[in-house]
């Protein structure tokens, strides 16, 4: 079992949104790896943009982009015309492909969120955007969110790579899903929780097989993200972001 801490982000921003950029490769504490992706996995910024902050309309290639939204809204708008508000639950796959352009804007209340970037299995794909509104989590407390085609994802993602996410009570116990051929990697965006006898809080995060986080132990109420990851996926580095390979 692999243990990442929040100290481990590299901090970014400015006095209208500040970022936290979580490079997944590194919970394997190898700093002078060429690489901090973790496979496919690039990265994640856990952000805080402030009300009133708008992120003008800026270009993304290659970059599947997952836009997870922790509280506040965020309102989106896009190349295709597409002008949607995001909530806690309401999801935005963006699969920029060849190319899409997109802004973000605050207009009523801070937002927290995470802008997970993942490397597609290819370059140059159709671009697309997509919105899905999350309903009641499955009976293991997880809710499937984006994955790639086939496994009944409501959100496709075009890699091996699958998200969840699940809101728990203090005194909750859970076990995480598994994938063959898939490594799990589990970051607390709210609370904390104990794991193969660490205590992980805000920020921290922790990958290993699935057996070794076969038993979560929510110590006070989270907001848990999963990724399910092939880590030996194909994939393209060409993204805007995505295709990142170091800060």
């Amino acid at each position: 079992m692999d243990i990442y801490r929040s100290s481990q982000a590299f901090p970014a921003g400015n006095k209208f949104f500040s970022l936290k950029v979580n490079r997944p490769g590194l919970v394997n504490q190898d700093k002078d790896s060429d690489d901090y992706s973790f496979g496919p996995l690039a990265r994640f910024d856990h952000a805080t943009i402030r009300k009133g902050t708008k992120i003008r309309m800026h270009e993304h290639v290659n970059d599947e982009i997952l836009s997870y939204i922790g509280s506040g809204q965020m309102l989106h708008r896009d190349s295709d015309g597409e002008e949607e508000l995001l909530s806690p639950g309401r999801h935005m796959m963006m699969n920029a492909g060849r190319s899409f352009f997109h802004e973000e804007s605050a207009p009523q209340e801070d937002v927290e969120m995470l802008q997970i970037l993942i490397r597609p299995e290819k370059a140059d794909l159709e671009p697309s955007v997509r919105f899905w509104k999350a309903g009641e989590p499955d009976e293991d407390g997880w809710t499937l969110i984006g994955g790639p085609a086939g496994t009944g994802a409501p959100l496709e993602i075009r890699q091996r790579v699958a998200v969840y996410d699940a809101k728990a009570e203090a005194g909750a116990e859970l076990m995480v899903p598994e994938m063959e051929g898939y490594t799990p990697w589990l970051y607390v965006f709210q609370g904390s929780i104990q794991a193969g006898g660490e205590v992980l809080g805000k920020g921290d995060g922790v990958s290993g097989a699935a057996r070794e986080l076969s038993g979560l132990a929510v110590l006070e109420p989270a907001v848990l993200v999963l990724f399910l990851v092939d880590v030996d996926a194909e994939m393209t580095d060409s993204g805007t972001i995505s295709g990142i390979k170091r800060m």
